[in-house]
C-alpha cells in the first residue's frame, strides 16, 4: 500500500514541516500561498474540500500524521499495541499533548469526536462503516440513520471506540483493516474538544474564535474570502521542529492574480492554471506535480435519457482524453483509464492498481455517434438535450465543461446547455437535490486504497448524488469490506470496478496534474 504524494499532501507536509524552502531559501518564517478556493469551515466532521481540510491540518493533530516523504507516524498516540487477530487497536496516548486552552488532549476526545459525527449525521460516518474503517457497531449505526431512525446514547456507545482511561483509546473494527494508521490522519478521525465544541453550538469551526486546536498552528485571523493567517503554537508538543512562525492562505485568488501576486513576491507558491502555462513553462520556478485528483463526469440517472447505456457509453467515447490533457490542461494531467487512479494502492505483488485492472476508457467518434444513434432510437427520439453543471470557482471545471460541450456537440443528436455555478452550490445543492444531468466533478483520495473510490457507487452513499445502483456492486463491495484474503480482496474490488465501469456509472476522464510556481 502507498500513498499517493499528491499536491493535497505536499501542501500538509507544509503545515508540520522540519525545514522549508521558499523565494528566500530555508530561513524564511512565513509561509504564504494562494489558494483557489475558500474554506468551507474547520469542522473535521463536516468540511470535505481540500482548501478546509489543509486548514485543519494546520491546527489539529489526530492519532497518526504524515512525515515529510508521506509516511505514517505517530502524533496524538505515543504507541499503539494491535491484538494478534487485528481487531483491536489499543493507543497510548502522550500526556504532553495540549490543547490551546491549557486542556489536555484524552481518550475522551476522540470517542466525544466519533460518536458526534453519527450523533449530527454527517456525512462521514460512511468512513467508519465495514468496508472502510470497519469500526465494530458504526454499521449498525449508519444502518439506523440510512433508515431515518433517531440514535439513542446506548447506541453511539455501541460503537467499539472506547476511552479506557484518559490517555488508553481502544478501538475495535469487524476486520483486520490494513490502512487504519492512515485512516487516523484523515481529519474525521481527529480528536475535539466536547465542552468548547458543546459552548460553540452551531458555530463551531465557523471563525478563528470558534475552533479549539491542539496543532502546530494556532489560527489567529479568518476572513471568509480573503485571507487566513496562523501562527506557531508555542505549546504544541514538538513546536521544537517547526521551523515557520506564521503561515499564510491567500483565499480565492484566480490564477492570473496568484501569479501576480508570485512575482510581486508576496507569496512563495501560487497555483495556474492552463491559460499561463506557455507563459511560465520555461521560468525556473514552474513545477508540475501529480494532485491526486480523478475528474470525472457525475451522471444524473433520475433522467431517463442518461438512464439509457447507449448514451453514456456514446459520452465517454467523445471525449479525447489525450487532447483535453496534453493540448487543453497542459498541467501534467492524464487520460484516466478505470475508476481507481495510477499511484494510489499496491497489490500484494507489488503492482499498482491501475497496471493490473483493464482500461476503461477510449475515443472513437465514429463509435460515439453508432452508440449514440443507438440509445436515440431505443429511446424513441431524434435528439436529447443535456445540462451540463460545473462551477466556476473551481480551476479548470470551466475548461473542462467547455471541452465537453464541444466533444459532444459533434455528434448529431445531443444538444448541451452549460449551467455556470458555484462549487458550493455544485454540490451541496444541484448534486444533492438532483437538479442537474451532467456535472463535472472530482474526487480526491481520503486514504490510500481502492476502497475510498469504489464505495461512491453503493447505493446508500451518500456521495452517490446520480443515484446509480446495482444490487451485485453493493453486494461485491460489501464482500471486499469483510475478505481476510488480501488476494481474493484485490481480486474483488477489480471485479467491483469493472461492474462500475461497464456500466458507466461515471464517466471519467483525468487524473489531474498541477501548475505551480
Amino acid at each position: 500500500m502507498k500513498k499517493i504524494l499528491s499536491l493535497f499532501l505536499c501542501c500538509l507536509m507544509v503545515l508540520t514541516l522540519t525545514g522549508c524552502g521558499g523565494s528566500s531559501g530555508d530561513d524564511i518564517t512565513t509561509y504564504t500561498y494562494s489558494s483557489e478556493l475558500d474554506i468551507k469551515n474547520l469542522d473535521s466532521s463536516d468540511a470535505d474540500d481540500g482548501c478546509s481540510l489543509k486548514a485543519i491540518h494546520a491546527v489539529i493533530d489526530g492519532l497518526t500524521k504524515t512525515d515529510k516523504k508521506g509516511n505514517i507516524v505517530n502524533a496524538v498516540a505515543k504507541s499503539e499495541e494491535l491484538s494478534e487477530d487485528g481487531l483491536t487497536h489499543t493507543y497510548k496516548l502522550r500526556k504532553d499533548f495540549k490543547w490551546t486552552n491549557g486542556d489536555p488532549v484524552t481518550a475522551h476526545d476522540f470517542v466525544y469526536a466519533w460518536q458526534r459525527i453519527f450523533r449530527k449525521k454527517r456525512s462521514y460516518y460512511y468512513m467508519f462503516v465495514d468496508g472502510i474503517a470497519s469500526i465494530e457497531g458504526a454499521q449498525e449505526l449508519s444502518d439506523k440513520i440510512d433508515a431515518g431512525e433517531e440514535l439513542t446514547d446506548d447506541d453511539l456507545n455501541s460503537m467499539g471506540v472506547k476511552a479506557i482511561d484518559d490517555y488508553t483509546l481502544e478501538v475495535k473494527t469487524t476486520v483486520r483493516v490494513s490502512f487504519f494508521d492512515e485512516l487516523m490522519v484523515f481529519p474525521c478521525f481527529f480528536p475535539i474538544n466536547e465542552k468548547f465544541a458543546e459552548k460553540q453550538e452551531n458555530k463551531y469551526g465557523k471563525s478563528a474564535k470558534t475552533i479549539l486546536g491542539n496543532g502546530a498552528f494556532t489560527m489567529t485571523n479568518w476572513e471568509a474570502g480573503s485571507v487566513v493567517e496562523f501562527e506557531k503554537n508555542e505549546s504544541y508538543y514538538d513546536q521544537k521542529h517547526v521551523k515557520l512562525n506564521k503561515l499564510v492562505m491567500k483565499l480565492v485568488q484566480e490564477p492570473k492574480v496568484a501569479a501576480q501576486v508570485f512575482e510581486a513576491g508576496e507569496t512563495v507558491y501560487a497555483p495556474i492554471n492552463s491559460d499561463l502555462v506557455d507563459k511560465y513553462k520555461d521560468d525556473e520556478a514552474f513545477k508540475q506535480v501529480y494532485d491526486g485528483f480523478l475528474f470525472y463526469i457525475s451522471v444524473n440517472f433520475q433522467n431517463s435519457d442518461l438512464a439509457n447505456l447507449n448514451v453514456r457509453k456514446a459520452i465517454s467515447l467523445a471525449i479525447n482524453r489525450k487532447d483535453l490533457c496534453e493540448n487543453v490542461l497542459k498541467d501534467g494531467s492524464q487520460a484516466a483509464s478505470g475508476f481507481v487512479p495510477s499511484g494510489l494502492s499496491i497489490s500484494p505483488e507489488g503492482k499498482d492498481f491501475r497496471d493490473e485492472a483493464d482500461t476503461y476508457t477510449s475515443y472513437d467518434k465514429k463509435a460515439a455517434q453508432a452508440a449514440l444513434d443507438e440509445g436515440l432510437k431505443e429511446l424513441g427520439k431524434s435528439e436529447i438535450t443535456l445540462r451540463l453543471t460545473y462551477g466556476t470557482d473551481e480551476s479548470p471545471m470551466d475548461v473542462f465543461a467547455t471541452y465537453l460541450q464541444n466533444a459532444l456537440s459533434k455528434l448529431d443528436g445531443i444538444k448541451v446547455e452549460m449551467v455556470a455555478t458555484t462549487k458550493q452550490d455544485r454540490i451541496y445543492n444541484k448534486q444533492k437535490n438532483g437538479d442537474y444531468d451532467l456535472a463535472t466533478t472530482r474526487w480526491g483520495p481520503d486514504y490510500g486504497d481502492p476502497t475510498t473510490y469504489l464505495t461512491m457507487g453503493i447505493s446508500t452513499n451518500g456521495n452517490n448524488y446520480g443515484k446509480w445502483s446495482n444490487s451485485e456492486y453493493d453486494q461485491l463491495v460489501c464482500q471486499v469490506g469483510v475478505e481476510s484474503n488480501v488476494t481474493k480482496r484485490w481480486q474483488k474490488m477489480k471485479d467491483a470496478e469493472k461492474i462500475l465501469l461497464d456500466g458507466y456509472a461515471y464517466i471519467l476522464v483525468f487524473e489531474k496534474g498541477a501548475a505551480t510556481l
